[in-house]
Formats: structure tokens, C-alpha cells, sequence
């Protein structure tokens, strides 16, 4: 796609570092409510630049939601609708399209997106969950690469390592903690890079994920005993799940990324390159602790789909707050026009800066999300409800892709009811709401390139 205005120089426009956490919830922040000093840092990123205070995602699981970001599409349009599934090849990312606007493109971090797996997959089985990412799968980063398709398997809090291009291990180094070492290697990119062109740098999080083979939350030593004193979220209060226990140092993981967005803004501060950065950080999804089904996401509450979002920068300063809806599947098109290009057609999002400079008039009353690899769901948030159906047994296709047919599954009135405890979908009282937003969901499901389904009521 052309750059937005003829004559534009790639110099002109501003550096972008893409922070990307991994399972965080959004009240984790000070800024969004946390009580604790968990994140200082990122505090004063939203009192200085522009915080949005209802960001969803649009598939909460890691893989889907990272081909969402990278293109633009939904996870149905790309193929990955669930982990191990590969981003096909051909397919553009934001590497693609700010490489073509004059850009350097790095990655580092957890990909997710390179492993196939699955006996309905029509391509033939790849793994390299623990080994290196062949060129080809990387989605177009070819500057810069330092990374591993699923870094939990690669590493524990304080071991472990990525691969760089060359296939090569980093290794972090002993009794370094690994978000510690991932900035590490963040703070080397900066420093060794040119100043010839502005950069693109995707930085992709572990944190504050569970370490999967240790079936725990691992922040920091010493996590347990400095947020031992947390204050319950509303949503787990009164709930079994395993907050009790893991609760403390999952604000642990949160504190530490928040410590080590201090030290790349430090750095891009010392190399002067602060002021023309554009510096987004957001998360896949949420965490709700075994509350609403046996893990921690693939649910359609708040507690999973709600997220940060934070940008600061050109075009982003201020303290602005912003209070419409976006979506995970907006920020593509945001970094792509944060680049000096118009968004491509096939992104199915919009550019929020349409929101902070105040040019929007029509912009989504809801978000959209779609819900696989535990069940095939979809469903729709507003403002006021929360809306959800899922494909009964047997109706969907292999691997929880989609369906033609769904059932009314939970219904939310969130003004009444914010930590959604009362679903009303079977409340005959509600019928009508019901009906409108079933038709809302279909007619988002179209623009997701769906067929529009059959959902049938629940009572």
C-alpha cells in the first residue's frame, strides 16, 4: 500500500516499539484501578500519552491472537483459530507492510506461530515449539530476530533461551530472571542498530503467562512475600480457582514488566530517540484462574477478554483517555497508519487514531470476539451487555474452526452486574435484547468473512 501523502520520507516517521505481554489482565495497572505499586512505570506512560480504558481482544488464546495482530485479519481468515497452527505462507504481516514503508524490522520474544499440528490440517506436521524458527516462518522479520515459537517451552523463570537467525541459542544468563534478559537483549538491539532508517521492534513477552510444565505463575523471587497483601478482584472473589496461590506473583510478573518498560524508555531516553517513538503495549488476552472453566482463558468474560492498552508517543500525548470500545484487532491498522501508510482493505480493524484526533463518527458500539480450541464461541460486548454463543457438540467443524449453527449461551447486563455473575439468558424477560444482539453478532460474523449462522435461543 502507497504511503499516506506523497513526498513522506521513511526518516521523518517515528521509531515503534511493540510491547507485548502475555495473559495480562488490564486491572492489573494502577492505572486501571490496581491498588498496589505494581506499575509505576507504565502510569506515568498513560498520564503522558493516551490510555483506553475499554481494549478487548478478539480471540483470547496465544496463538490466535498473535495472527490477529501480525495481519490484521481474524484468526478464521488466517487459519489459526487455535495454537499450533503456522501463519500460511504468503501471508502479510506488519513486518510486510512496514518493511515496504522504509522501515527496520525486528522480533523478539515468543512467536507462536510457526508450529503445525493437527490431523485436520491440510499442510503436513511441523514442530519447532523448541527449536529454531526457519526464515521462512517468521512472518517477514528478516532485520532482526531473536525468538522461540513457544518460549515457555524454552525457558522456565530463570533459565532458558531464544534463537537468533543464525538458529544459534541465547542463552540467559545464570540467575537472571527472564523478563530481566529479555530487556537485555531489547536494550542490545538498540544500541547496535543504525540510525539510517526508523524501526519497527516487536517485543513479545512471556509474562505474566503460567510456566506450563511447573503448573505455576513464577514472577520474581520474593514475589509472594511483597504482594501477599493483594486486593481481591471482583470478579475472583468468593470463587475456588488458584488466585490464592498464584495471585501474588502474577503481580510479580506484571511489576517486573512494568520495571523493564522503565528500562527501554530509559534507554530510548539516553539514545535520544525518545521523543520520535511511538511505544504501544496491550496483551493477548486475560486471566481469570480457573474461575470460569479449568484453565485460565478461552472464555468470554471480562476476566479474559478485557486487556491494556497504552500508547504513547507522536500523535499520542497528553493524558488523553479514551473511553470507546477498541479492539486487539484495531491496533494493526494503528501501526500501520503510525507508519505513514494507509491500511490495507483486508484489515478488518480501524485506526484508533481516528478516535484520539476526534475524526471518528461512527465508530463500533461493540467489540467482536471470536472463541475456539476449548469450544467454538462467539460473541459481542458492549458498553452495557455481554453477549455469547457457542456451537453445540457436533455442530462445528474440526478443530473448533466455526459453525452454522449455535446456541445462546450467556447473556450480561454489565451495568447491573459488572463482575458477570448472573447470566440472564434464560431470562424470558430479556428476550427481546436477546434477538437484537444475536443480530448484532451475525452481522459482526459477515464482516469477520463468516457465513451468518443459525443460533438458536436458549429459552
Amino acid at each position: 500500500m502507497c504511503p499516506d501523502g506523497a513526498g513522506s520520507e521513511a526518516a521523518d516517521r517515528p521509531n515503534i516499539v511493540f510491547v507485548f505481554s502475555d495473559q495480562q489482565r488490564w486491572d492489573t495497572l494502577g492505572c486501571y484501578g490496581q491498588p498496589l505499586e505494581v506499575t509505576p512505570n507504565l502510569d506515568r506512560l498513560a498520564r503522558e500519552g493516551v490510555l483506553f480504558e475499554n481494549t478487548f481482544t478478539c480471540q483470547p488464546v496465544c496463538g490466535p491472537a498473535r495472527s490477529c495482530i501480525q495481519t490484521g485479519k481474524h484468526a478464521t481468515e488466517t487459519g489459526c483459530y487455535r495454537n499450533g497452527i503456522a501463519l500460511p505462507p504468503g501471508e502479510r504481516t506488519l513486518a510486510h507492510w512496514l518493511s515496504e514503508a522504509g522501515y527496520e524490522v525486528g522480533y523478539i520474544g515468543k512467536w507462536h506461530l510457526a508450529s503445525d499440528g493437527g490431523p485436520h490440517l491440510e499442510r503436513p506436521p511441523f514442530d519447532c515449539a523448541t527449536s529454531p524458527i526457519p526464515a521462512d516462518r517468521r512472518g517477514g522479520y528478516a532485520d532482526y530476530w531473536l525468538a522461540s515459537d513457544v518460549l515457555e517451552f524454552t525457558s522456565h523463570s530463570y533459565d532458558g533461551h531464544m534463537f537468533d537467525a543464525a538458529g544459534n541459542k541465547r542463552e540467559f544468563p545464570p540467575g537472571r530472571y527472564r523478563v530481566d534478559a529479555h530487556t537485555d537483549w531489547v536494550i542490545e538491539y538498540l544500541r547496535a542498530r543504525t540510525d539510517d532508517k526508523p524501526f519497527f521492534l516487536f517485543v513479545s513477552y512471556i509474562e505474566p503467562h503460567h510456566q506450563n510444565d511447573h503448573n505455576h505463575f513464577e514472577g520474581p523471587r520474593g514475589s509472594k512475600e511483597r504482594f501477599k497483601n493483594f486486593v481481591v478482584p471482583g470478579d475472583l472473589a468468593d470463587t475456588e480457582g488458584n488466585w490464592r496461590e498464584e495471585y501474588p506473583d502474577y503481580l510479580g510478573c506484571c511489576h517486573s514488566l512494568d520495571e523493564n518498560v522503565g528500562r527501554i524508555r530509559a534507554e530510548l531516553e539516553r539514545l535520544g530517540l525518545w521523543e520520535n517513538t511511538l511505544l504501544v503495549y496491550t496483551s493477548d488476552h486475560g486471566c481469570h484462574f480457573r474461575t470460569r472453566n479449568a484453565e485460565y482463558k478461552r472464555s468470554c468474560h471480562d476476566s479474559c477478554l478485557r486487556i491494556p492498552l497504552l500508547l504513547h508517543g507522536p500523535g499520542f500525548r497528553g493524558g488523553k483517555v479514551v473511553s470507546e470500545l477498541v479492539s486487539l484487532i484495531d491496533l494493526p491498522p494503528t501501526i500501520v497508519r503510525a507508519g505513514g501508510m494507509i491500511p490495507p482493505g483486508h484489515m478488518r480493524g480501524r485506526p484508533v487514531q481516528d478516535i484520539v484526533e476526534g475524526t471518528a463518527t461512527d465508530w463500533p458500539e461493540e467489540v467482536f470476539a471470536q472463541i475456539s480450541e476449548s469450544h467454538c464461541g462467539r460473541a459481542i460486548r458492549t458498553k452495557k451487555w455481554k453477549y455469547s454463543v457457542r456451537a453445540p457438540d457436533g455442530a462445528g467443524r474440526p478443530g473448533f474452526r466455526d459453525s452454522d449453527l449455535y446456541v445462546e449461551d450467556f447473556l450480561y447486563d454489565l451495568e447491573a452486574d459488572v463482575y458477570e455473575w448472573h447470566n440472564l439468558v434464560r431470562d424470558p424477560a430479556h428476550r427481546e435484547v436477546r434477538g437484537e444482539l444475536a443480530a448484532r453478532l451475525k452481522r459482526r460474523m459477515v464482516e469477520a468473512g463468516e457465513a451468518a449462522p443459525a443460533i438458536q435461543t436458549a429459552g
